[in-house]
This record gives C-alpha cells, structure tokens and sequence, in this order.
C-alpha cells in the first residue's frame, strides 16, 4: 500500500438510546460501515456542537421526533480496520433521551441509510446488532435510568 502522507484521524459520533418503556428506537443500517445491521439513531458531531444539541439534530434528521432529558452515558473506542486503505476510527459518545411528543411517530427520513425505525425491547433485540452496540449488550450495559423499572 502507497503511503499518501494523510494520516487517518478519529471521527466523533454521537448516538442516542432513544427509550420508550423498555424498548428502544433501532433502525437497519444501510450505509457500508455496519450494513444490515440494527443500530441507534446518531451521527457525526459538528464543529462547535454540544452532544445534547447533536444527539436532538440527529434524532430529528433521522425520525423526525424531537426528543427530551437527553443525558450522557458513556463514551467508546471504536476502530475499523478491515478496509487497510480506508480505516475508519470512531470515538462513540452514547446519549440517553426520550421522546418530546409521546403521540409523535418514528419516520424514515433518510431511506439511503436506513431500512426502517422500530421500537425493539431491550431484554429482546434484533440481531444483528451494528458492531459497538452488540459489545455493549453482551458486557450487560443498561440504557436504562436506575429507577427504571425493566421487567
């Protein structure tokens, strides 16, 4: 492989456990990174923007839902390297919210990336689950508040 003397750099997302009872809000990916997997809704932080403003734009640009309470949850490191001439580094910020409008319904707004939005409970998701969020299940990670109740 050439050497193009650009150095890859990390990217940050910001993705959010939109939660409803004890389901969350997932979508099929369609874009190459995770394609065909269930994954949350969330992308790239812009220059400048807080998470919580980040995490409300692209719940929004994705489902159309506004959302509220949105806290932050953990942060993870994830490095894709299969591809050796396009590796892509993602720093992961995980949110939490739920939505603004309760009677407000999910929308695919951006069918080129992703299949459809659903509501998935937590204790039975969909498989398979996008790469960062199956790590997440399967180390026991709960999105939910600790006086929630999840039965």
């Amino acid at each position: 492989m050439e050497s193009t003397g650009v150095v890859p750099s990390p990217r940050v997302a910001v993705v959010v456990f939109l939660l409803k009872g004890n389901k969350v809000l997932l979508g099929r990916r369609l874009t190459p990174v995770g394609r065909h997997t269930f994954a949350l809704p969330g992308g790239h932080l812009e220059f400048g923007e807080s998470f919580e403003e980040c995490a409300a734009r692209e719940v929004k640009e994705e489902t159309g839902l506004d959302i509220s309470k949105i806290e932050y949850l953990t942060v993870t490191n994830n490095v894709y390297s299969k591809n050796p001439s396009n590796p892509l580094h993602i720093v992961a910020v995980f949110m939490r919210a739920i939505q603004a409008e309760p009677t407000q319904v999910a929308q695919n707004l951006e069918p080129e990336k992703c299949e459809s939005w659903d509501w998935y409970d937590w204790k039975n998701l969909p498989r398979p689950l996008f790469g960062p969020l199956q790590a997440m299940a399967d180390n026991g990670f709960n999105p939910f508040p600790a006086d929630h109740e999840n039965d």
